[in-house]
C-alpha cells in the first residue's frame, strides 16, 4: 500500500537535509498515517483505514465516514474510499426496500 492518505491525498515529499555546514542530503518526508477503524453507522461495523491525522480531523468535522464520503463528489474520492461509499450505499438502498414492503 503506497503511502498516501485516501481522504486528504497527502503523500511523500522529498527535500533535503541541510546540516550547519550546509551539506545536501536527500531525505523523504512521510506523512502522518495511522491505522484508525472508523465507525460506519449504516454498515453496522467498523472500517479499517491508513488515514492522515488531518484526514481523520476532516472526516470527524464532517460528522462521520458516511456523512463524509456522502458530501464528496465520486470524482474527489479515492479508489479505496468509493468501494466503501458503494457499500453503505447498497446497505441504504436494501433498508429503503424492507422500509417501503
Amino acid at each position: 500500500m503506497a503511502r498516501r492518505c485516501p481522504i486528504t491525498g497527502k503523500g511523500v515529499l522529498t527535500g533535503n537535509t541541510v546540516s550547519h555546514a550546509h551539506n545536501k542530503n536527500r531525505r523523504r518526508f512521510l506523512p502522518n498515517l495511522q491505522n484508525v477503524s472508523l465507525l460506519s453507522e449504516a454498515l453496522g461495523s467498523t472500517v479499517k483505514m491508513k488515514i492522515s491525522v488531518p484526514g481523520l480531523r476532516t472526516i470527524e468535522h464532517n460528522g462521520g465516514l458516511d456523512s463524509y464520503l456522502f458530501s464528496k463528489k465520486d470524482s474527489r474520492l479515492t479508489k479505496e474510499a468509493l468501494v466503501i461509499k458503494r457499500r453503505i450505499q447498497k446497505v441504504l438502498k436494501k433498508d429503503a426496500a424492507k422500509a417501503e414492503a
